[in-house]
């Protein structure tokens, strides 16, 4: 277990291009946050969804984006305040075949850095990331200057970025790292299991 670390889960998007919820999408036997919360759950004493608005379903502790149309920063400025641990591990609700080892593997690399974000072909994945409480006045203020993406507010923070290199001895197929965005792939998600 990360003691020093709550973890929380971006529930709260549009799943616009998923046509429905991607939280309560099935993948075998169980929902997308079912899987994501139990994977969680592995590795932090402490689980929180971020949710736009309460959702009844859901049982854990839930804390609400601060503006309804603010993106996943809204609901990582909103989780990052609520936190008690001095870290927060965010990760999104589609993804579903998360190794514990890759989080346990990046929670070593956080030293005094403000997050610590793997590279995947290229792109930072902030939704897999850990982010220090003390980056909370920034992201806040970037938020609330109107800024919705999450990797421009990475550029002004002391950052930690894990290679691939780094990731493969953890999880040599990256499929940490895959997220259903589309009903293809979920279709896809169904032959890997």
């Amino acid at each position: 277990m990360i003691a020093d670390c709550t973890a929380l889960i971006l529930a709260g998007g549009d799943s616009s291009r998923m046509g429905q919820d991607k939280a309560g999408l099935l993948l075998d036997g169980a929902t997308l946050l079912q899987r994501v919360t139990a994977t969680m759950q592995q590795v932090f004493p402490k689980v929180i969804v971020s949710v736009r608005q309460p959702r009844a379903e859901v049982v854990l502790p839930q804390v609400c984006d601060a503006q309804a149309d603010g993106g996943p920063l809204a609901g990582l400025v909103a989780g990052l305040a609520q936190v008690e641990t001095g870290w927060m591990f965010a990760v999104a609700c589609d993804m579903p075949f998360i190794r514990p080892a890759v989080i346990t593997h990046m929670a070593s690399l956080r030293g005094e850095h403000q997050a610590v974000v793997p590279m995947t072909d290229g792109h930072p994945q902030p939704l897999f990331a850990f982010y220090a409480k003390p980056a909370l006045p920034l992201m806040h203020a970037a938020f609330e200057g109107g800024e919705k993406r999450v990797r421009t507010v990475l550029k002004q923070l002391d950052v930690r970025y894990v290679n691939e290199a780094e990731l493969q001895t953890y999880d040599p197929q990256f499929r940490s790292f895959i997220d259903l965005d589309t009903p293809q792939d979920h279709a896809a998600a169904q032959e890997l299991k």
